[in-house]
């Protein structure tokens, strides 16, 4: 496997905390580490430039590999549509968890890992169950993937601690470092606050993160302060899992306070605004989460409220949701979406030592955006340099050419070459047939926490 080149004459941005362009520029990775980033006739000086191969990369956007903070592994894309969260939850998704079979959630990552991969992605923050089969997947496909098992203890059809304690014991950096385990957390009335300081002496014992949801929704946030006296981000800190390992998703409705607290602990966002436009949640205040010193970074959420899980595409609605919610038209800069994609993403991660950024000594996690077709005219360099908004508002997961993770070639000229994308389809669609078979069986059995809460009102 070549894990040495030279990507040579495409636009290159680094995303390394600034808006620096090298157009044309070139990236040499030898074995598998960015050994040097810059223009075309620095990087042909090096001593190693004349003795790798050559990629060209003329009329294409290279940029660090995505990073898609929040995803849930899944098979239930366009069946549960039109539908509020909590009734989504309870008619689709608890039913839907409780027909679950560790071969079914295996072919489940299979499946979000390669069309991931296939858009640019090179890293995801996926919570799901069953997530050995996950690791299998990621491994095998080539892909990072930070694992958070679904854990709740109300309700019986979820991960516990003991089983994520388990991943972690067998998980907790694979792969060469690609694969690693964090402790998962579901939504906060699904988990009691003796599970929450559990999962925080977990994450402490192993060293590791916490990924959880909040404030999703505003129905969420007065429930939280009805139950509890608290808003949620407040409950998270009086349970102990704020800090510097932890990324909430969501984040939608965090009020002054909050958002301190968050950034003051450190704690990071993860964005998903296609998610949340479409389950009706709102708008989050990103623009002014990051002003204020908080870590964002982006996901799509899983294949069910998303319906794709194109990072392209889902930095363009990060960017306009931003602009229509606060009336503010010089708010979602493409810089800053990029950024959010990238070394942000890395960071909420914990990984922006090794990738998020083109720089020399990182992981050679690279994408190519082919910027050939009609819908990217005018491509402009110089003082009218615009590839950047082309990225955020323009592009889409078909434009992706190449990706590389540690230098590793995963997709050539838009193809996956790692797994059979054919084969990983005809399974995934197999298993879903037999999940939607299994929850019609079950559906209706158990109550859900949507059902309960209800009640308690």
């Amino acid at each position: 496997m070549v894990t040495s080149f030279l990507l040579r004459g495409g636009t290159v941005l680094p995303m390394e905390g600034s808006k620096a362009v090298f157009d044309p520029g070139s990236v040499l990775v030898i074995d598998g580490k960015i050994e040097l980033v810059g223009r075309v006739a620095d990087v042909d000086q090096h001593a190693a430039a004349s003795n790798v191969e050559v990629v060209d990369a003329t009329g294409h956007a290279v940029v660090p590999g995505f990073h898609n903070c929040h995803l849930h592994s899944g098979l239930l894309r366009g069946t549960a549509e039109s539908l509020a969260l909590w009734e989504w939850l309870e008619d689709h998704i608890d039913p839907a968890h409780r027909a679950l079979t560790p071969e079914i959630a295996e072919a489940a990552s299979w499946m979000a890992y390669t069309e991931g991969l296939r858009g640019g992605t090179i890293s995801v923050l996926d919570m799901w169950r069953h997530m050995d089969g996950s690791a299998r997947a990621a491994e095998a496909i080539g892909i990072r993937a930070t694992l958070a098992p679904y854990t709740a203890d109300l309700y019986d059809y979820f991960e516990t601690l003991e089983t994520n304690r388990r991943l972690l014991e067998t998980h907790l950096v694979a792969a060469d470092g690609r694969v690693r385990t964090w402790v998962g957390l579901e939504h906060i009335f699904y988990c009691s606050p003796d599970m929450f300081r559990g999962a925080a002496a977990l994450a402490e014992e192993f060293d590791t993160g916490i990924h959880t949801h909040s404030s999703e929704s505003i129905w969420e946030v007065q429930e939280c302060l009805r139950q509890f006296g608290r808003r949620p981000i407040e409950e998270f800190y009086n349970r102990g899992i704020l800090g510097p390992q932890t990324v909430i998703a969501h984040g939608v409705w965090l009020d002054d306070r909050e958002v301190q607290l968050m950034v003051q602990t450190g704690t990071s966002v993860t964005h998903c605004p296609c998610s949340n436009m479409k389950l009706s949640s709102g708008p989050a205040r990103i623009g002014f989460y990051r002003q204020q010193g908080m870590t964002v970074g982006l996901g799509t959420d899983g294949e069910k409220e998303n319906n794709n899980l194109d990072m392209l595409e889902e930095m363009k609605f990060a960017s306009l949701l931003q602009k229509v919610s606060t009336l503010d038209p010089t708010t979602g800069d493409p810089w800053d979406i990029l950024d959010m994609a990238t070394l942000s993403g890395a960071r909420a991660l914990g990984l922006d030592d090794v990738t998020g950024s083109l720089e020399s000594g990182k992981d050679a996690d690279i994408v190519t955006v082919d910027l050939g077709g009609l819908h990217f005219v005018p491509v402009m360099h110089g003082d009218d340099f615009n590839i950047a908004a082309h990225l955020v508002f323009t592009a889409s997961s078909h434009d992706v050419a190449n990706v590389w993770v540690q230098g590793r070639q995963l997709v050539a000229d838009g193809d996956v070459t790692s797994v059979d994308v054919r084969e990983v389809a005809e399974q995934a669609q197999a298993a879903a047939e037999e999940l939607f078979e299994r929850r019609r069986q079950l559906k209706g059995t158990t109550p859900s926490p949507a059902t309960t809460l209800g009640k308690n009102q």
